[in-house]
């Protein structure tokens, strides 16, 4: 026999690489970040790198490995259009994310993660039509988008699972009303709702100003009734003061008035508290 096999140095340069063919073969190193299924003449035997990874063992020309990512993946939905609810069409591109929680069933179901993301993907446009289309344009600007996402993800996360994933997130990247005549319109509406809006503040301002104004005037004549009432004499001052004020001194923000002379009578009555004539 060795005598056969020195004769042949060929065929036992043969049968040493076939059998580190076999033993590199047989050598499976599963990263930190992969998992892989064993998959013996077609059925899965069991799933590696799921809970540790490093070193491991399969049959050689008997199992075969399909490798499955931990780590996220990304599923972008082809551009579509979508209708509001005030009728308003929309060209929408978003994008999910996911990943593989449960590496059997998406064999079973899909059989590598490319197919998963092909199956996921028409029907993340289905639920982004169904979703957009219950709201108005304006849901997409507002704080209420994020509850609009987290809709869609909920609804996409129960289909996912039957693939053996988890959306982990659902984003729209972009919504644009389609250029030209659509736009335009869309705008002029937005513009004019807007103007009536800041109208009707405005209106609704003026309103509890002069509300506000009236119940002050009220009050100040209260007190004024109160405080007056107690002395006449005083008031018939005051008010005195007031009329001289308004008749001699420039008001504040009015230009001053060109030098003048008033003519009165000594027994005028405008001038009764300059003559004493208003003491009793």
């Amino acid at each position: 026999m060795t005598d056969f096999i020195r004769r042949r140095p060929i065929l036992l340069a043969v049968l040493a690489l076939f059998v580190v063919v076999t033993l590199l073969s047989s050598i499976v190193i599963v990263p930190e970040t992969r998992q892989a299924i064993v998959v013996r003449f077609g059925k899965p035997a069991r799933i590696l790198g799921s809970e540790q990874a490093g070193v491991n063992w399969r049959l050689p020309f008997a199992e075969s490995v399909v490798w499955i990512d931990k780590r996220v993946r990304d599923v972008d939905m082809d551009r579509q259009q979508v209708l509001s609810t005030d009728q308003l069409r929309l060209e929408v591109d978003a994008f999910a994310r996911y990943r593989i929680v449960d590496p059997l069933r998406m064999y079973i179901r899909a059989r590598s993660e490319d197919r998963v993301s092909d199956a996921l993907r028409p029907i993340l446009g289905s639920e982004l039509r169904n979703e957009l289309g219950q709201r108005p344009f304006a849901a997409l600007l507002s704080p209420e988008r994020r509850g609009v996402m987290e809709n869609i993800r909920r609804e996409l996360d129960q289909i996912a699972r039957q693939y053996g994933a988890q959306i982990v997130d659902v984003r729209i990247k972009k919504a644009d009303l389609p250029s030209g005549t659509p736009l335009d319109s869309a705008y002029e509406r937005m513009r004019t709702a807007r103007l009536q809006e800041a109208r009707s503040i405005r209106a609704e301002g003026a309103k509890n100003a002069q509300i506000i104004r009236a119940q002050a005037d009220a009050e100040a004549a209260r007190t004024y009734a109160a405080s007056f009432g107690k002395d006449a004499d005083f008031y018939e001052f005051y008010r005195a003061m007031q009329s001289y004020e308004s008749t001699f001194v420039p008001q504040p923000g009015q230009k001053a008035p060109n030098p003048s002379n008033v003519i009165l009578g000594p027994q005028n009555d405008f001038l009764k508290q300059f003559s004493g004539g208003g003491a009793r």
